[in-house]
């Protein structure tokens, strides 16, 4: 199954983990190695792996793939609580505060919306290791765009 098949105009809070994840394929997602886990109205979890493609050269978790993984984990949370063939969902805003850091296994990302407006969704996003340390908290801002007709 392609992916233009599955995104951007199937996709809703019902839709299988498996099909969500097969819309990572050919992506940073799928390069980065992240994965959905759960997902339903306002709340979105995943994982991502901890290797040499999210190292920074220290051989740390670099800080801009945990970034990644909450800008994805917002995205979807959005993309599936509206009609993707109404609207586009963008990312608008994101910011973090990395107060952790791992060097391999994975790290765990939840996600839950704090505001779902007409225009804008806001989510915070908490990224924590295989222990539940907490690594990493995030804040994303979606902007939610009519498409044109």
């Amino acid at each position: 199954m392609k992916q233009d098949q599955i995104y951007p105009q199937d996709v809703t809070v019902d839709t299988p983990l498996e099909i969500l994840n097969l819309s990572n394929k050919d992506t940073l997602m799928e390069s980065l190695g992240m994965e959905y886990t759960s997902v339903k109205m306002g709340e979105i979890c995943g994982k991502m792996i901890v290797d040499r493609r999210t190292h920074q050269p220290a051989g740390l978790l670099h800080g801009g793939a945990k970034l990644a993984l909450a800008e994805t984990l917002a995205g979807m949370g959005s993309a599936v609580m509206v009609d993707l063939r109404e609207y586009s969902v963008v990312g608008f805003q994101v910011s973090g505060n990395h107060v952790g850091t791992v060097q391999q296994g994975f790290v765990y990302g939840f996600a839950n919306i704090l505001h779902k407006g007409k225009n804008t969704h806001v989510w915070n996003i908490d990224i924590k290791d295989e222990n539940g340390r907490l690594i990493s908290t995030c804040r994303v801002t979606n902007m939610i765009i009519p498409r044109k007709k």
